[in-house]
């Protein structure tokens, strides 16, 4: 672009003119380059992802609809369809245009990463865009001046450009992102979407993300608002039209990359290498009436045309086990929200799961921890065996009665803690690896004291910090003071994810958790006390775990600590899983074989729990 305010003014002018009736896929299969740091750099086809093309166009200008929502799995190339749509807004119909991310630093690493090679591969753009300069403030992170208009670009967290900015288009990109209250004056989405009002009846609205939590996913709301459409691709065997959906997704066994899609009316098996023609005469369908200004569009990976059935597939065996990682699949990779709901468990529905595994220690144990809760008039302690893939059995709960202060009580716990264990295998005797023992309530020092002078025994104190992000187990333990005992800050609410997704899975092997008979009423209740709740601080969503005042949960913060137990040995280099193999190489105890120590069942026997704490008198 030529130098000088008269020859930009003059420039400027020039793009007033009529809008030209061209849809934006249109222009981007005429005009879009894609950089060459993209992964299929060169001009934009939209053929490559054909269900785009519809979402794109209801944001021409010749579109009746001023809102667009798009409901999205990843890989599907979504950020691509946005970027085409602010290249048409600065060619073909400038004017002034806000993107909202969720922080400022996302805004600056997308105009850099993103905004700027978009601009700078396309001819049509970069002679339009005023010239990036040091001294001129129409080319900057958060704002590129064109003829005729200009794109401003803030994060959600910044109330003041969301409220001075009158815009005619507005991009809210992964609006699941944004603070529910920014600076004290609202709803980040209310705030942008004031800014449009002038341009009732002209103003186009487009609203995108990968949803998040079920009842709080905003993208998920304005799709239920919308005509919710649905893409319909054909089945190549009987021509009959469907969604794909991850229900009929299958693969044989052991063989997830083999996944194919099984059609929803023949039942005929439709390989990968059908999508991209199934993709190709695909269709939307609208599927609910809306309110006639707004078009939705739900669309999961399963259509990427960049992944396959089988990569998703494996994605979904490896975060099955693991609530953190089967939210993110959810979300990301099916588009939909998740349900907090899922991983609520009644004690009446896992007491059948109970087992009678008589007098021998359970076949695969190959690492015993334990965890220890310390009340006003008890210690409460549960003795756990580790196998392949963290399967986990409950080898004793023991209720121990008398006060903290007491040295009897301590006395009473060091004996359970020096048991010892005889595999079913010809292996050493096993003994527990590891404790940990709360510290957080009346008796820390004592509790401290404890644990120092059984630190080579790897029994630890440690203390439960609730919050989304915190490690199960720290780097580093904390100390009071210089010298003082060493204490463990451990993440119950990432723990306490696992184990209930844990405790979910219903078929013995990688993460199950087995417990024995004697164990139903009060104990699987004090297990699943516990339920996700989520708050807003502060204008950010915070999940958390609850219980009602009324019950008890003694059983799960037990659980807990003995799983962080297990986390402090993984620390140390432990590899269970190496463990448990060798363990399993060893041949069973033949009856002549001497066992060293001392019949669980006698164990058992001897800590049935019928303490009134856990008999609920």
């Amino acid at each position: 672009m030529a130098d000088g305010w008269d020859t930009f003014d003059v420039a400027w002018r020039s793009g007033l003119r009529p809008e030209l009736q061209m849809s934006v896929s249109s222009w981007a299969d005429a005009h879009r380059f894609l950089p060459s740091a993209s992964a299929e750099p060169g001009p934009w086809s939209t053929d490559r992802v054909p269900y785009m093309r519809e979402i794109m166009d209801c944001l021409s200008t010749g579109s009746p609809f001023e809102r667009v929502v798009f409901q999205k799995g990843a890989q599907l190339g979504g950020t691509e369809a946005g970027l085409n749509w602010i290249g048409y807004i600065i060619h073909q119909a400038p004017g002034v245009a806000l993107l909202v991310m969720p922080s400022i630093d996302v805004v600056r690493r997308n105009t850099r990463t993103r905004i700027d090679p978009l601009i700078q591969s396309s001819p049509v753009l970069a002679e339009r865009v005023v010239a990036p300069r040091s001294r001129d403030p129409g080319n900057t992170a958060t704002s590129k001046r064109f003829i005729g208009g200009e794109l401003v670009m803030t994060g959600a967290n910044a109330a003041s450009a969301l409220r001075s900015t009158p815009a005619r288009y507005l991009f809210l990109d992964e609006v699941d992102g944004y603070p529910s209250d920014v600076e004290g004056e609202g709803d980040p989405v209310s705030l942008a979407v004031k800014r449009t009002a002038t341009f009732a009846g002209k103003r186009k609205i487009f609203m995108v993300s990968t949803p998040t939590i079920r009842d709080f996913s905003r993208i998920e709301a304005a799709y239920l608002e919308s005509d919710q459409r649905r893409y319909q691709v054909p089945c190549p065997h009987c021509g009959a039209m469907q969604t794909i959906e991850w229900a009929r997704i299958k693969w044989p066994s052991g063989e997830p990359l083999k996944a194919y899609l099984e059609c929803a009316h023949c039942g005929d098996p439709i390989g990968e290498h059908h999508k991209a023609a199934m993709l190709r005469a695909g269709e939307w369908i609208a599927t609910g009436q809306g309110d006639g200004r707004t078009a939705g569009f739900l669309l999961s990976s399963l259509y990427s045309p960049f992944e396959t059935w089988g990569e998703i597939a494996v994605e979904f065996l490896a975060s099955r086990r693991d609530v953190s990682r089967l939210k993110t699949w959810t979300n990301t990779a099916l588009a939909e929200t998740w349900d907090d709901g899922q991983t609520r468990l009644e004690p009446e529905s896992l007491a059948a799961r109970a087992e009678n595994w008589g007098d021998a220690l359970p076949d695969g144990i190959a690492v015993i921890t334990a965890g220890v809760d310390v009340q006003d008039d008890r210690l409460e302690v549960e003795l756990v065996g580790w196998g392949a893939g963290e399967e986990s059995w409950s080898l004793d709960y023991i209720v121990i009665p008398g006060s903290p202060a007491d040295a009897a009580t301590w006395e009473t716990l060091d004996g359970i803690l020096g048991r010892r264990y005889t595999p079913p295998r010809n292996a050493p005797a096993l003994s527990v690896r590891a404790c940990c023992i709360d510290s957080g309530g009346h008796y820390t020092p004592t509790v401290l004291e404890f644990c120092a002078a059984r630190s080579a025994r790897r029994v630890w104190a440690i203390k439960g910090a609730s919050g989304a992000g915190r490690p199960a187990w720290p780097r580093r333990p904390s100390r009071a003071k210089k010298g003082g005992q060493p204490l463990f800050v451990i993440g119950v609410d990432g723990i306490k994810d696992v184990f209930y997704s844990r405790l979910a899975i219903d078929t013995a092997g990688e993460g199950y958790v087995h417990f024995p008979t004697g164990r139903e009423g009060e104990w699987l209740s004090q297990l699943t006390a516990e339920r996700l709740h989520a708050r807003w601080h502060k204008g950010r969503q915070i999940r958390e775990w609850r219980k009602r005042a009324q019950d008890r949960n003694e059983a799960l913060d037990c659980r807990v600590y003995a799983m962080a137990a297990l986390e402090g040995l993984k620390s140390l280099g432990l590899r269970l899983n190496d463990e448990a193999r060798l363990l399993l190489d060893a041949p069973l105890r033949g009856p002549s074989d001497p066992i060293t120590s001392e019949s669980p069942t006698a164990q058992q026997k001897r800590s049935v729990i019928t303490s009134r704490w856990m008999s609920g008198h």
